[in-house]
């Protein structure tokens, strides 16, 4: 099973409650607090997603944390890897010289280029796009009904 983890999702969830913030930041409490996660959780998150660069940390009183670009311009792509290296479904696919078979193996050609579509697909959808409501999904009767 392909899957990310907890602490990616956890990320893209904090990270999306960043997009909308009316006076600039927002502390790390202020954020357990919008998501519903552990304070230690969002503490650790937000330090990995500042040393990625994908969030900005501000010092003082009024500090807190805030995106370091549009949600348009973050790639779920860079939650993912900010979070868990390189993406790679195989070591080859993530890096070369991973594995010990990689000159002699008959699947590693297409398993980077698996690698290349996934990578390709998660650049395609932005933080912004995470934070979007999907359309309400209209059953097969009012499809039914529509189409007539």
């Amino acid at each position: 099973m392909l899957r990310v983890s907890k602490l990616t999702d956890y990320a893209t969830v904090v990270m999306a409650s960043l997009i909308d913030v009316d006076d600039g930041v927002l502390s790390a409490q202020a954020l357990a607090e919008r998501t519903r996660l552990e304070p230690t959780t969002v503490s650790k998150l937000l330090k990995q997603l500042a040393q990625a660069g994908l969030v900005v940390a501000t010092r003082g009183a009024s500090g807190g944390y805030r995106l370091a670009r549009a949600a348009a311009a973050i790639s779920v792509a860079d939650i993912v890897v900010a979070m868990e290296g390189p993406i790679g479904m195989t070591e080859c696919g993530a890096r070369r010289g991973g594995c010990d078979h990689e000159l002699h193996c008959g699947t590693r050609v297409n398993w980077q280029r698996i690698n290349r579509v996934i990578v390709e697909a998660l650049q395609g959808v932005s933080l912004a796009d995470m934070a979007r409501q999907p359309p309400p999904r209209r059953s097969a009767t009012a499809l039914q009904a529509a189409r007539a």
